[in-house]
This record gives structure tokens, sequence and C-alpha cells, in this order.
């Protein structure tokens, strides 16, 4: 009878401490400079990608809000009856809002050395403010332009010759 012997041999049945060591470590350090890099960007979004393209859009709003207010003008200008008793009102609707706030529409003299070309400012509780020219058309034979008026209701230009 032949008798095989099956010798095994085999490594220690030792668990690897160090591997779940470097697991954890890994983690750590990973969600450390995940964390390091989400505290530098949080406070660069709001800037980023709220405040500046909302400061952009309330500009181009306003300078939109400008002009027609200015070609309303203009048009009154141009029905006014030369030197004949008359009286013309015309209302005008304008946005109530821009980016959810509220704004100013004045009309003030042009500077110093050209006085007759009146602006038409625009200017928000945001601190943005554009500035619209009237065209010339500010002081003409026909007054004065001026005034002053919130986005909210109907607003209106009158004209009356004497």
């Amino acid at each position: 009878m032949i008798r095989t012997m099956i010798t095994i041999t085999s490594t220690t049945n030792r668990v690897d401490h160090e591997s779940g060591v470097s697991q954890v470590m890994e983690y750590t350090i990973i969600s450390g400079v995940l964390l390091l890099f989400l505290v530098i960007t949080i406070p660069m979004v709001n800037d980023t990608f709220i405040e500046r393209p909302t400061n952009i859009l309330t500009s181009h709003a306003y300078t939109d809000i400008g002009n027609g207010v200015s070609t309303r003008i203009i048009d009154l200008y141009a029905i006014l009856p030369y030197g004949n008793p008359a009286k013309i009102a015309t209302k005008f609707d304008v946005p109530d809002d821009v980016a959810g706030k509220d704004y100013i529409i004045e009309i003030l003299p042009g500077p110093a050395d050209r006085p007759r070309d009146n602006r038409i400012i625009i200017s928000g509780s945001s601190g943005i403010s554009t500035t619209v020219s009237l065209a010339g058309i500010g002081e003409t034979i026909f007054g004065l332009s001026e005034g002053r008026t919130t986005a909210s209701g109907l607003n209106s230009i009158e004209y009356e010759y004497p």
C-alpha cells in the first residue's frame, strides 16, 4: 500500500491591520481636500453666479427703460402744435421692478457746458444707475423737461401751452 502524504504549507492567519488604517487615512485626506475646495469656492459662488449677472441684467434693463422713456418724450415733442394753445397728456407703463428691486426715473439738467442736454437717470436701491441722454430736447421753445417718477403704476408725460 502506498501512502501519500500531503503537507499544506500556509501563511499565518493574521489580519492585516495596516490596510484598514491606510484606507481610513486615504478617505480622511481626500475628504479634507474636498472640504478645503468647498470652503474656498462657496464664498465666490454668490458673487460669480448671482450678484454679477444680476447687476449686468439690471444695468441693461435700466438702459432699455431710459431709452423707452426718452423715446416717449421725443414722440410727444414731435406732435406738439407750435405756438397754438394745447394740452397733451400721455400715459405709459414701465416695469414695476428690475431683478426684484424698485427704481426711480429722474430727468435732470445736463452738464454745465450743455444745460439743454437733459439726462434721464434710472437708479435703483441696489446702487446701480444708468444715464440716458434726452437727445437735446431738454429745453426748447416749448418749455422744460423735468420730473421724477417711480416704476409703480402708470406714469404720464404732459404738455400744456398757455
